[in-house]
């Protein structure tokens, strides 16, 4: 039976056009796209139509098929999509499957479910991002304003929350669930409101905002615009 990556906790599209950015940051989609297209999952011996649902741990993509969930990378999802994959390769390691090997009564089943469960932990291993030195573009949805303590002037500093920030990273499509910013007085001058699609300039770096859940800061954000809302 074919091993699967089960999601514990993951997102679900919120409709067909959240859908269709996130798999034009995957690089699953053209750039022109406003609709979604049919993928195929093309891995432990099967070649089956997927539906992509969602996605989970920042970065990996939840596709279904039939009534499975499963996680998996973009940019292999991406490559499963070629016309040559498959053919005189083996699968990748994180989507091997035990099951299909000859049995070997010699073997304990205890080493068998070791292995089996390498695919299960390997999201959680993967989940870290190693963040590139310089600015990237970047498109981040406005989720919340705030304010932390400035130990230095003992005064308030306020503070933006994106969420949805997308961007490349290593020339890697980045899904960040969430990330913050210094509300700057650039950033200031658009008036910003909820709910306000931004693209910009700028370095995304590993930087917790205070008393909150936000692991990734956005720094020197520039050629700030809003975007139109779709």
């Amino acid at each position: 039976m074919p091993q699967w990556v089960i999601p514990g906790q993951y997102t679900n599209f919120e409709n067909e056009e959240q859908a269709v950015e996130f798999c034009k940051v995957w690089g699953l989609l053209p750039q022109k796209s406003t609709k979604q297209k049919e993928y195929r999952y093309k891995g432990q011996n099967m070649d089956v139509p997927c539906e992509i649902i969602g996605f989970a741990d920042h970065v990996f993509a939840v596709i279904r098929i039939g009534e499975q969930l499963h996680n998996i990378h973009p940019s292999y999802l991406r490559e499963m999509q070629t016309a040559q994959y498959g053919k005189g390769k083996l699968e990748d390691e994180g989507e091997s499957m035990d099951a299909e090997l000859p049995a070997d009564e010699g073997k304990t089943e205890e080493k068998k479910e070791k292995k089996e469960k390498k695919p299960v932990e390997k999201p959680l291993k993967e989940a870290p991002i190693t963040l590139q030195e310089g600015k990237t573009s970047i498109e981040a949805i406005v989720s919340e304003f705030t304010t932390v303590p400035n130990p230095f002037s003992g005064t308030d500093d306020e503070v933006v929350i994106f969420e949805q920030v997308s961007f490349l990273n290593e020339n890697e499509p980045i899904v960040l669930e969430s990330a913050w910013s210094s509300l700057s007085i650039a950033l200031k001058k658009l008036e910003l409101q909820l709910g306000d699609k931004l693209s910009f300039e700028a370095k995304v770096v590993a930087k917790k905002l205070n008393k909150h859940a936000v692991k990734y800061k956005i720094n020197n954000a520039a050629k700030i615009v809003k975007l139109d809302p779709q």
